[in-house]
């Protein structure tokens, strides 16, 4: 696994340094891991990259890839041969019926010519998917797929599960594909295959939870960025723990948010889960005494799996605090005025434990938009009081309302949920036809059961708040 991880490496340094088809990278990797790790990791590549393509258009690319390799990595093969091949690849690229993963950008680049197309083709990908499709079958369907095909079974797994969870970290992707379909050729050949899974499904329990746990914080920052998703981390904190003050917070998620950038985009074997790691044994030194829900997940020995524990808890219970007292311009436009920002918008977090995240994200953006209109303004005391104005009307109702979805959402049934949304929107807007207010039901029903929870996904909630 480090050998494929250094290669690729290689690769992708070669790639911006404007060499991505250069043969003697390529014949490397193919002779290094072979025919069918160099299948696999292609697989996993780029389904990761096209995650939105079929698996017929990623198996045909990946064959393409794999026959080019193949033909021209060979000894006393013509050095053009590999050159000539990649150029008859972009042109089926380019072609009106290509088989390969479609791209709206393909046209574009098939504009260029010679290298430089090669190149604006290589870079083409898809967004990530923001919620995992991938659902695992039962044991015994596992099985009947292996014993009717396992080449065909293991391409599936590859690619449903590569692009279902590509960001997470590229080891922990290998490490969690290659320990999954060990698992089923081990047991679906076992004398008591049942037994068998139990076994294997907990051997791997940690990096299943790693898998999950990075590709949600990875995505968060590929989304938000480092400094977003420290907020995002300390508001979720503040929810949680609405006792504990900024102070003593704000260094765990900006502890949290270092290890995603670090690890996120990083090729060594154990980053993630060894930074992680380190990261919640902090948390639960500093949590565990405030919180008897943070106290139980830290019992445990696997730091993955109580990190995992702790991100799972629910908001805690809205505290009776006083109103938050609006921050003032010098501390706004000084020196530490993002840090004044932040505690402004935590101290809102720890009265509106039920608020998604995805509000204060709105939030946070806003809070910068006012600084950055009100910091510069001519009359800067008169352009932060007018914001004060507005937010003073306008964010108490906005926040208890968002706060009352996603509560009823969590403690109501789905079907209990619509009806008191139903009568709640008749009481508010009594003119509405019946067809306005179905509409708008299932519109807050369906952002309040993907946007309310802990995993909910940043750019599809975020386009959802206006």
């Amino acid at each position: 696994a480090t050998l494929i991880l250094l290669l690729l490496l290689a690769a992708t340094q070669a790639m911006h340094r404007g060499k991505a088809y250069m043969r003697d990278k390529v014949c490397q990797e193919f002779k290094t891991l072979g025919k069918e790790d160099f299948r696999t990791l292609n697989i996993i590549a780029n389904s990761r990259k096209y995650s939105n393509a079929t698996f017929k258009e990623i198996s045909h690319l990946v064959h393409e890839i794999v026959s080019l390799a193949e033909t021209c990595c060979a000894d006393g093969v013509d050095l053009s041969c590999y050159d000539a091949g990649s150029s008859a690849l972009s042109a089926k690229s380019c072609s009106g019926n290509s088989p390969f993963p479609f791209h709206p950008n393909t046209a574009t680049c098939c504009l260029h010519e010679g290298l430089e197309q090669k190149l604006c083709l290589a870079a083409l990908q898809h967004q990530p998917q923001e919620v995992p499709q991938y659902l695992q079958p039962s044991d015994d369907e596992l099985c009947q797929a292996f014993k009717k095909n396992s080449t065909d079974f293991a391409d599936r797994f590859l690619y449903e599960y590569a692009s279902s969870y590509g960001q997470a970290p590229l080891p922990v992707l290998l490490g969690s594909t290659r320990t999954f379909l060990s698992m089923v050729s081990t047991c679906c050949i076992s004398p008591a295959p049942s037994t068998c899974f139990l076994k294997k499904k907990l051997e791997r329990k940690t990096l299943s939870l790693l898998t999950l746990v990075s590709n949600k914080a990875c995505s968060r920052l590929a989304a938000y960025g480092k400094d977003k998703v420290t907020f995002s981390y300390l508001t979720s904190l503040a929810q949680k723990l609405p006792r504990a003050s900024f102070e003593d917070l704000l260094p765990l998620a900006e502890g949290a948010a270092e290890v995603f950038a670090q690890c996120c985009d990083s090729v060594a074997e154990d980053c993630m889960q060894k930074k992680l790691s380190e990261h919640t044994a902090k948390a639960c030194s500093a949590l565990s005494t405030w919180d008897q829900g943070f106290s139980s997940c830290c019992r445990g020995k696997n730091l993955v799996q109580n990190y995992f524990c702790m991100s799972s808890l629910p908001p805690a219970p809205a505290p009776n605090l006083s109103e938050v007292p609006k921050p003032l311009l010098q501390q706004l436009c000084g020196q530490d005025g993002a840090r004044h920002a932040k505690s402004y918008l935590f101290e809102l977090a720890r009265r509106y434990p039920s608020v998604p995240d995805v509000i204060f994200s709105k939030l946070y953006d806003a809070s910068q938009r006012v600084r950055g209109e009100c910091c510069s303004a001519k009359d800067a005391p008169a352009c932060l009081e007018s914001k004060h104005q507005q937010m003073g009307q306008e964010l108490p109702l906005f926040l208890a309302e968002a706060a009352q979805l996603c509560r009823q959402y969590t403690q109501l049934t789905f079907l209990d949920f619509k009806k008191r949304l139903q009568y709640s929107l008749k009481q508010t807007m009594p003119a509405a036809t019946s067809e306005v207010l179905v509409q708008l039901v299932e519109q807050r029903a369906n952002f309040a059961s993907i946007c309310c929870s802990n995993n909910s996904p940043p750019l599809y909630c975020s386009a959802k708040v206006t």
